[in-house]
């Protein structure tokens, strides 16, 4: 046996303190995160499963864990996870997250928030837990994460998760909710760019937006400082069309900052994607607030960079790690559980096989010991 386990991560969760008295510490704290983080890899959900993994994975434990205790039940996993420091936990991630990932010039950083559904509790009034994070879109990783205060909204958080990030010189994308002028002055004082979508807050910003880009189109454009790019996708009987347009005109944005003082602002953006399926078109608009002049390029591909959270985060997160079915809610096991599927997702994306998807090299990892020792060493 070696005392060294094979998982990255513990070293940055050393400090977390263990829950537990003395006369309960059988199996150590570094070996149930490193049981359990495997078999969460594997595609475990529950208690039972990370202790029928063990118990299945004993002898390849055995070089580096000491087992003179055995694998342990189900109940030490859900006692631990329950008491076990969320924040501390969570710092942990995030400092191994700053520790392998480098988060490139321009990389854009999209921040995002999910609810995870059956984490409440009604019979104790706990409500479910909802999390906002933030994701790199270059090297798909989640770099950290921060939980909504009870009776508070994604307001309270987003400032929290990017006071946590090193992004001077990356391009911040957040939803209309996030939308908020203290957001954007912390934004700039990280040295970082931002593209804000609009919605109806703040509305009378929302209004001049539109009202400055309809001016523009009625002017065809003409003798405006302005930039536009275009893309056409077709396939399966659909033809999707993105059309983007990023107005920096000074005298067009002038008046904009005299009216609303927005920090950084540099050009207002638009998207408008239509989509035409057989005789049905549909067709939607958005306008955004941009720190920099971007191309429309760049801009279009911040924009989708962003919807990158709900496709390779949280819809991986529901569909392969069946996260919103999870009935794991004591304590700050919710929480805690979380940190280790955003641990299990960073490596699965991180570890390249071939064109293999998340899915495949879980199951992969459950018939091949190489590779899962490979995976836990990934990052």
């Amino acid at each position: 046996m070696t005392d060294d386990p094979p998982l990255p991560l513990l070293a940055h969760v050393a400090a977390v303190e263990d829950p537990r008295v003395e006369r309960t510490t059988l199996h150590p704290l570094a070996h149930i995160l490193t049981i359990a983080m495997s078999a969460v890899i594997r595609g475990a959900e529950t208690w039972d499963d990370i202790e029928a993994f063990g118990q299945a994975k004993a002898d390849w434990f055995a070089p580096f864990l000491d087992l003179t205790n055995g694998i342990p039940s189900p109940d030490p996993f859900h006692r631990v996870f329950a008491a076990l420091d969320a924040d501390q936990f969570r710092a942990g991630f995030l400092a191994w997250m700053r520790a392998v990932c480098t988060v490139l010039p321009a990389e854009v950083v999209a921040i995002d928030g999910k609810t995870r559904r059956r984490s409440h509790d009604r019979g104790a009034g706990k409500a479910a837990l909802h999390l906002v994070s933030a994701w790199a879109a270059t090297n798909r990783l989640v770099l950290g994460h921060v939980p909504v205060a009870a009776k508070s909204n994604e307001m309270t958080a987003i400032p929290e998760v990017l006071r946590a990030l090193t992004i001077s010189g990356c391009v911040v994308t957040i939803d209309a909710m996030g939308c908020q002028r203290d957001i954007a002055e912390q934004i700039l004082a990280h040295d970082a760019g931002h593209v804000l979508a609009l919605k109806d807050n703040p509305s009378d910003l929302f209004a001049d937006v539109q009202e400055t880009l309809r001016g523009a189109a009625a002017e065809a454009w003409q003798g405006v400082g302005y930039d536009y790019a275009r893309e056409v996708d077709k396939g399966h009987g659909r033809i999707e069309t993105r059309q983007a347009w990023v107005l920096h005109d000074p005298e067009h944005l002038v008046w904009l900052q005299a009216a609303h003082h927005w920090p950084g602002l540099a050009a207002v953006g638009l998207v408008e994607a239509s989509r035409h399926i057989g005789a049905e078109r549909t067709v939607e608009r958005r306008s955004y607030l941009l720190r920099a002049p971007l191309t429309a390029t760049a801009f279009g591909e911040a924009v989708r960079g962003h919807w990158g959270i709900e496709n390779q985060v949280h819809w991986v997160l529901d569909v392969g790690f069946r996260e919103d079915l999870s009935r794991i809610r004591a304590g700050a096991a919710a929480a805690n559980m979380t940190v280790l599927r955003h641990s299990a997702r960073n490596l699965l994306q991180q570890t390249t096989v071939g064109r293999l998807s998340i899915k495949t090299k879980r199951l992969n990892a459950g018939w091949d010991h190489a590779f899962l020792l490979q995976l836990l060493r990934a990052l």
